[in-house]
């Protein structure tokens, strides 16, 4: 049971380092500069799914090390 929960995890690592690198990341000098990005805006389309998608695989990750550490 321990081997499959220790799977998942590295599974689930992978997919959020995924994830992570897909997301745009608009900060950095810019805001700095006055540049257009540092505007607030709203997230929509694929941008707003990979976010909650993010958040989701985040919980996943959380409850499976809980989980490992609970049996272990």
């Amino acid at each position: 049971m321990t081997n499959y929960l220790l799977i998942a995890q590295v599974l689930v690592a992978i997919a959020l380092i995924v994830v992570l690198t897909l997301q745009v990341k608009g900060g950095g000098l810019g805001g700095i500069f006055g540049q257009p990005d540092s505007v607030y805006r709203t997230r929509r389309g694929v941008e707003k799914s990979l976010f909650q998608f993010t958040i989701a695989l985040v919980v996943l990750f959380v409850i499976i090390c809980i989980w490992v550490v609970a049996i272990a």
